[in-house]
């Protein structure tokens, strides 16, 4: 049965309060709360060590939390228990791989271990192979991809059991502009068809393009959360950037000045 059917009308992914230190620092999220609607694609954006990864990772089970609930379609769950993994594919910032399997057998293996039937399992692997053009590599061993192919192959694990909530930290990196846009334009339809989309990025203009809805984290706290839409019709006229980036530069850095090393000049 496939995760999107019988699904109500709910968010998809709720987190609340989610409080994390690390020992002898500060805390990497101090209180993070925010809900992924169905069919949206919202992007969790922030400076590297903001706690976007943190937060994917808590909210996947890979990481412990001093505080802080999280519901998956409604339920709130244990992110260490197994039952709501179903509903979750995930492309994280260092996937891991069993590097000697080949490309074709590690999407296979992920789609045998997601329930899928025999049949349907390579069907899709064959199909997602084929999209991301790994067909004539697909024998190979992942240890002798490129970045970018192991980062496709990672894609495909994760929407081969088309789940209701996918949570992507930097998808887009280290791909190909081609193979980028084909990503982008799934991820649309998946919206499209129901799926709740999580997205970390630092490319603004594919924010822009892609997402409905924007939540900035730093210093550990969601400082702005609202549509994409408002943020660019507010965004007129701040900073010395347009658009996405010049929100995010006065929100993370105020004042902020670009001053070159002197020896640049």
């Amino acid at each position: 049965m496939d995760p999107l059917s019988g699904l109500q009308s709910m968010n998809a992914l709720e987190i609340s309060d989610l409080v994390k230190s690390y020992a002898g620092g500060p805390r990497v999220l101090d209180g993070v709360t925010l809900s992924l609607q169905e069919g949206t694609i919202t992007a969790l954006l922030g400076l590297n060590g903001s706690g976007k990864t943190t937060t994917l990772r808590a909210t996947l089970g890979l990481t412990s939390l001093e505080r802080g609930t999280i519901a998956v379609l409604g339920k709130r769950i244990d992110p260490f228990s197994p039952q709501h993994k179903q509903h979750i594919g995930a492309v994280l910032d260092e996937p891991l791989y069993f590097d000697w399997l080949s490309g074709r057998e590690s999407i296979r293996l992920h789609a045998r271990m997601r329930g899928l039937p025999e049949r349907i399992a390579a069907e899709r692997t064959a199909e997602l192979l084929e999209f991301l053009n790994l067909a004539d590599v697909q024998h190979e061993p992942i240890k002798t991809y490129s970045t970018g192919m192991k980062k496709k192959v990672s894609l495909a694990t994760a929407i081969i059991h088309r789940p209701p909530i996918l949570i992507l930290d930097e998808p887009f990196e280290g791909i190909d502009p081609l193979a980028a846009d084909d990503i982008l334009q799934t991820l649309q339809l998946m919206a499209s068809q129901g799926t709740g989309i999580l997205v970390t990025s630092h490319i603004f203009e594919t924010v822009e393009r892609l997402c409905s809805r924007v939540e900035i984290l730093h210093n550990g706290k969601i400082e702005l959360s609202c549509p994409t839409s408002e943020i660019m019709a507010r965004a007129t006229g701040t900073g010395e950037a347009g658009g996405l980036a010049g929100v995010f530069f006065e929100l993370v850095s105020p004042g902020r000045q670009h001053r070159p090393p002197r020896f640049l000049t």
